[in-house]
């Protein structure tokens, strides 16, 4: 959520496959994606002919900036007093639920326990709502002390804190308290799915919206009315179908998985691929009071590599590759000088240029574009130094997660077979 602006072992692995599994619903009826095959592509050695070992190095070195750099421009990991750790948006200077979820995705997926576990327990130590209307969601974003900012959730966060616990909980086991990681995902998405149920909610509603079966923008008022495609993770939703405690929480999940493709595909302007940052639930730009949110802008970064993501995982749409050729070869018609924000049909509103967030979701997106065209933005990723300073929070941690996903090391980490 991007309310306040910003002034902004590698190769093909076998891990936690899916295959005892009967796929969910979906627009065909077999997958040969990742989540099903466990095979992973490493696009930096695919494409480019990078050894095992320097790609490694290049993913071990970005991990090492962000968490463990200078203090003063370039690591987004700051332990405090508790064993917890927040990581801040430096030019904002708040403390974002997306940046912690990410942080712990990104913690996960390199096998970082004690890192992750701080991050966790400071989210839940100032960020969590324990009682009243807004019990089990988060502020989405407070101060560095922890004091709350404001008290609405941001879905987003939400949605990586569930994804993210998921695979801590398969990866690493269960622990006690708030470290029973599968428990506290199951909790939290069952309130993302069920809090309009609870007697004290208010005006603060369900996070999915029932009718839709899509994410909200936010989960109360008229925000809840409209929903930020950036949001709309149909590789994870596909997951959760198969591990929601409950049967009716499954059956929605996999129904929402289909209506998040399909708004992708509605939201998609036919000729450039560029989506808005917020839309209505039929996918056409929402023009927000606060904001140029019908634009393609920050959020909507994120809608080049959701897409692509979800096709290298199940494969269940080919419409994801028609539209990240179509993105990507919008992209690659401003050359060497790529603008970061644009109306959708085309028409940059920005002058700055190159900015690494964008180009790191363009590279995520060569995961379901043809070689030819997803080539040159997988170059572009591997040339691209971590970012530092004042704009380091979203650039460096989208850069970091593009890492991961061009090296086959965004991985699906199934439930043991007990909990199948």
């Amino acid at each position: 959520m991007r309310i306040l602006l910003p002034c902004a072992s590698l190769g093909l692995v076998v891990c936690g496959s899916l295959a005892s599994f009967a796929p969910a619903a979906t627009t065909s009826n077999t997958s040969q994606g990742a989540a099903v095959t466990g095979q992973y592509r490493n696009l930096f050695r695919e494409y480019l002919g990078k050894p095992d070992t320097d790609v490694k190095a290049k993913v071990d070195a970005a991990w090492q900036q962000l968490f463990y750099g200078d203090e003063n421009s370039q690591r987004l990991f700051y332990p405090v007093t508790g064993d917890m750790a927040y990581v801040p948006d430096i030019n904002n200077h708040d403390v974002r639920t997306e940046g912690l979820s990410y942080a712990m995705m990104i913690a996960v997926q390199l096998d970082h326990q004690k890192e992750f576990n701080q991050v966790w327990k400071w989210a839940k130590h100032y960020m969590y709502y324990d009682s009243g209307p807004l019990r089990g969601y988060f502020a989405w974003h407070t101060a560095f002390d922890g004091r709350r900012l404001s008290p609405g959730p941001a879905p987003d966060g939400e949605e990586w804190f569930v994804m993210a616990l998921f695979f801590a909980s398969h990866r690493w086991g269960d622990g006690e308290g708030i470290f029973n990681y599968g428990a506290e995902a199951q909790d939290l998405l069952h309130t993302m799915l069920h809090k309009d149920e609870e007697p004290d909610h208010g005006d603060i509603t369900n996070m999915f919206d029932r009718v839709e079966r899509q994410i909200n923008f936010v989960p109360h008022g008229p925000r809840a009315r409209f929903t930020d495609p950036s949001y709309h993770l149909p590789a994870y939703y596909a997951l959760w179908a198969r591990w929601a405690a409950a049967p009716e929480d499954r059956a929605f999940l996999a129904a929402a998985t289909n209506v998040s493709r399909e708004l992708f595909k509605r939201a998609a302007h036919p000729t450039t691929g560029l989506m808005p940052d917020y839309s209505r639930f039929d996918g056409t730009p929402f023009t927000a009071r606060w904001g140029a949110h019908d634009d393609f802008r920050y959020d909507a970064w994120r809608t080049l590599s959701n897409p692509a993501v979800d096709y290298a995982w199940w494969q269940a749409d080919p419409w994801q590759v028609e539209q990240s050729n179509r993105v990507l070869t919008f992209l690659a018609s401003f050359g060497a000088s790529l603008p970061d924000r644009f109306k959708i049909d085309g028409t940059p509103v920005s002058t700055d240029l190159n900015t690494p967030g964008l180009l790191a979701m363009a590279g995520v997106a060569a995961l379901a574009a043809d070689p030819t065209i997803g080539r040159p933005f997988v170059q572009q990723l591997w040339d691209m130094k971590i970012p530092e300073g004042r704009l380091r929070y979203y650039d460096g941690l989208l850069t970091m997660l593009a890492l991961l996903q061009c090296s086959g090391n965004f991985r699906v980490y199934d439930a043991p077979s007990s909990q199948r």
